[in-house]
């Protein structure tokens, strides 16, 4: 599973979620690193968010593997609500009440029009649970976001929705999981070594 590259709105700190933000020029040199790390793996079949900036993280790899790409919305990123739009600066001042929830991880908090942390980890999980059980023994590669991957994460280590994270999340990480009947493992996570540099930017 690959989080998609970095874009503007990254760098800046400003809470993208469901808009349709493409990827800078770091995000496209980022998408491209990425295709030449997996180039040498054997994928049967590539699925991604249907946002701009995670398809132009999947296309160069889905060129090396000459594969093609299923595009799906429910890999998409968390909706924010009232937060998209506006850096986290800004939304801890204009809305402190609504901000220190968040923070707190309030699974039933949905930005007042936006997605709870409940509703949004059950959507993830049966978006990658689908794609598992079409490809039963296979090795698939999944383009998404960084909150899909946090609830892949915590599923598999078995970590509560509202404690804090302790683990990385960076833009074009490459992380590997393997399913079985009996659990999800994660084996490696936020491989960054074949990028220059890679941002956390939802470290918040």
């Amino acid at each position: 599973m690959v989080r998609h590259g970095e874009t503007a709105w990254n760098a800046e700190g400003r809470v993208q979620g469901q808009l349709d933000i493409p990827l800078n020029d770091v995000g496209r040199a980022q998408a491209r690193a990425t295709a030449d790390a997996l180039a040498g793996h054997d994928f049967t079949a590539i699925y991604c968010s249907d946002l701009i900036r995670v398809r132009q993280t999947a296309e160069p790899s889905a060129r090396r593997l000459a594969l093609p790409v299923s595009y799906t919305a429910e890999l998409r990123e968390r909706h924010y609500g009232m937060f998209e739009t506006l850096t986290y600066v800004e939304v801890r001042e204009k809305y402190p009440e609504q901000y220190a929830r968040f923070r707190d991880k309030d699974p039933d908090f949905d930005f007042e029009g936006g997605e709870t942390l409940r509703g949004f980890n059950e959507r993830s999980l049966k978006a990658v649970s689908e794609i598992i059980d079409r490809h039963p023994g296979e090795q698939i590669l999944v383009f998404t976001h960084g909150g899909v991957l946090e609830m892949v994460y915590r599923h598999a280590r078995e970590v509560g929705l509202s404690s804090q994270r302790d683990f990385e999340i960076p833009n074009a990480g490459i992380n590997w999981i393997e399913v079985t009947p009996a659990a999800w493992k994660v084996w490696a996570w936020a491989e960054v070594a074949h990028l220059e540099a890679a941002l956390d930017d939802l470290k918040e």
